[in-house]
């Protein structure tokens, strides 16, 4: 286990809290300011192939972004069971459960469920953010 004393388990959890906000509120700017600039983002559905590397802030938003444009219902990211891996004043790798619903037409349906495994650095500014991030979604959505 992590000292606690070198970490803030708190705002780690912030940030995987951030990006799941701000994508269900289409916040792009609070989304970004999730990941640092050299950030890589990848992806597998089910036992498919890797999608990505998409690298940098820039292109990780332009998924994002685009993604997000495709949809018509209201999706509800939901983040649980965060485990801290290693955890040190500048750095912490995490995983976490995503449960993702869709809200659409009065209905709500489980969509996917998914792991994240997560990669952060503690900024100048002192907050954490992603330099990489992975999902590894259960089911295709």
């Amino acid at each position: 286990m992590p000292d606690q004393a070198v970490f803030d388990r708190g705002a780690i959890e912030n940030t995987l809290n951030r990006y799941s906000i701000a994508y269900d509120e289409n916040d792009m700017a609070e989304m970004a300011d999730t990941f640092t600039d050299d950030a890589v983002f990848t992806m597998r559905i089910a036992d498919g192939d890797l999608i990505g590397p998409f690298e940098g802030k820039e292109a990780i938003m332009k998924l994002m972004v685009d993604s997000h444009a495709s949809q018509t219902d209201q999706r509800r990211h939901v983040t649980t069971n965060l485990a801290v891996r290693h955890a040190d004043d500048k750095t912490a790798s995490v995983s976490s459960y995503l449960t993702l619903i869709s809200v659409e037409n009065g209905a709500a349906k489980l969509l996917s469920t998914a792991r994240y495994d997560d990669e952060l650095r503690r900024c100048d500014d002192g907050e954490w953010r992603f330099t990489k991030r992975h999902i590894q979604l259960d089911l295709p959505y």
